[in-house]
């Protein structure tokens, strides 16, 4: 976990019990107007253009909340000029802690990551592959707080195909089904009331939102692949999507308030074999 200072270490729910959450697919920084974009722009995938100016105006939506998960940030490649693409949306919207996770690279033509900027600092950041039969996709997991206080934040990007992201949500279950109190952000590619995510919440503590707007595409929304899922121990205030433009994708953000007496994480909770963690730093 990177810091961009030194910021006051509040407790999470010492003054107040309510999370401002915001969840984005940034595409890498790249805008986009219609289908016809994918093909006639297609250039801007590989060149960093217009990128900065994008990442700027999203730093100036995402600075009024508390926790931001994003999905395809570029991790530093030609196609951002260099640029880690998660540190400078940090740094530009005042958060003090930011971690990423690469998941894929492409020569020094592109890189793909997820990146989590927050307010408080995590005590604990793992980074896990997730299971596919085309490797690039992760889970980026933190838990801030310990005990009764505990709270695991998972930031992930499923697959397009069906197989393989039933296949990632059973290794998403693993990781948080003794967890009491999780917030799963990203873009899981699916329905948040589809076949595909009830497992998901059979075997852990998530439940289905009472309402899923609609976030793909950018320009005329009519999928809701982008979601924002917490724990039935916590109440969602407020769910919507924001209207700013920045990929693809629309930003999903949500309103959330932690239990006042959360239970306690399970002590006797091992990792399973399956599951391999890895730290980062």
């Amino acid at each position: 976990m990177s810091q961009t200072g030194v910021p006051p270490d509040p407790e999470l729910g010492s003054s107040s019990r309510s999370l401002q959450l915001l969840s984005c697919n940034i595409l890498a920084g790249g805008s986009m107007r219609g289908y016809r974009d994918y093909v006639t722009q297609s250039w801007k995938h590989v060149l960093p253009h217009g990128k900065r100016e994008n990442l700027d105006g999203l730093a100036r939506v995402i600075g009024a909340f508390d926790l931001v998960g994003l999905q395809e940030a570029d991790a530093g490649s030609l196609r951002s000029g260099f640029l880690n693409q998660t540190q400078y949306l940090a740094e530009a919207a005042e958060f003090p802690y930011w971690t990423h996770q690469p998941n894929r690279r492409v020569s020094r033509l592109a890189t793909s990551s997820n990146g989590l900027l927050a307010r408080w600092q995590p005590k604990e950041v793992l980074d896990y592959p997730l299971p596919g039969r085309i490797p690039g996709r992760g889970a980026l997991w933190t838990r801030f707080g310990d005990g009764a206080n505990e709270l695991v934040v998972v930031i992930a990007h499923l697959s397009l195909g069906q197989a393989a992201r039933a296949r990632q949500l059973a290794f998403l279950a693993e990781l948080i089904d003794k967890h009491p109190n999780v917030v799963l952000m990203g873009d899981l590619n699916c329905a948040a009331h589809g076949r595909d995510l009830e497992r998901l919440y059979e075997r852990t503590s998530l439940r289905p939102p009472d309402d899923s707007p609609a976030t793909f595409p950018s320009w005329r929304p009519t999928r809701a692949l982008d979601h924002i899922l917490v724990s039935d121990s916590m109440q969602v205030e407020k769910r919507w999507v924001v209207p700013h433009p920045v990929s693809d994708h629309l930003p999903i953000a949500a309103s959330v308030r932690l239990p006042e007496s959360p239970p306690a994480a399970d002590p006797g909770r091992e990792a399973d074999a399956a599951v391999k963690p890895q730290r980062k730093d």
